[in-house]
């Protein structure tokens, strides 16, 4: 198929790929859908930041002084503060330059303003209070120190992201409480937390479950704007 006529996602090759992608991911449940839809490809790269900014600049620091990709997508889980955004919803932000905004619509994504947190934004109250505050339509905690750090590189960049949990629901738990000085989920504090109140078991499995559909969503965007 010939390449003349049709415009590039980003500078890519005759077939239509954006070149070399790097996706980055906090944590393994947000990646793990994407992991087995994608499969192993020379042109693309998974990688785990790890929770926060602090993680996540450190991460990404790290990996572009290896290696240095066309485009850096920062992917994974956000909160909804946009009451019109419903759990599953993929939205996205991206550098003019990366070219993926037509093919992130046609994939069915939206496009968004995000807020970048330094806390699990957990209730109801705090996402309303934050909608106002910063008129975000979502809020996540690791894409705004990856794409700083790309910028400053000169490296296309883009936020894609998929919400979890919507603006009117609250999670079942503050997270934040059950977090390690490095912001890693402690399972020993989660246990007391579930012994102390046991009839949040039933919300937790929900929550999972909407985790398993939200890495769904965003797995099959990410599958079709990394390959022509």
């Amino acid at each position: 198929m010939k390449s003349e006529g049709r415009k590039p996602r980003a500078e890519g090759n005759s077939k239509g790929e954006i070149g070399k992608v790097l996706v980055c991911f906090a944590v393994k449940e947000e990646a793990l859908a994407f992991r087995k839809l994608a499969g192993e490809r020379d042109n693309l790269k998974v990688i785990l930041v790890g929770m926060g900014k602090r993680n996540a600049q450190q991460a990404i620091r790290a990996e572009l002084a290896m290696d240095r990709p066309r485009v850096v997508l920062t992917c994974g889980f956000a909160g909804g503060l946009s009451p019109e955004l419903a759990m599953g919803t993929v939205v996205f932000a991206a550098d003019p330059a990366t070219g993926l905004e037509p093919a992130l619509l046609a994939a069915g994504a939206k496009p968004a303003r995000f807020h970048c947190a330094e806390r699990v934004t957990a209730t109801i109250e705090e996402k309303r209070a934050l909608w106002e505050s910063t008129g975000a339509d979502a809020v996540e905690m690791e894409s705004e120190v990856i794409r700083a750090t790309c910028r400053k590189e000169k490296i296309p960049s883009a936020t894609v992201r998929v919400i979890l949990d919507s603006a009117n629901e609250d999670l079942p738990l503050d997270f934040n409480q059950l977090m390690t000085a490095d912001q890693k989920l402690s399972y020993g504090k989660l246990a007391v937390a579930l012994a102390k109140s046991p009839g949040r078991v039933g919300a937790l499995l929900r929550l999972r479950k909407q985790t398993r559909g939200a890495a769904g969503n965003l797995a099959e965007v990410l599958a079709r704007v990394t390959v022509a």
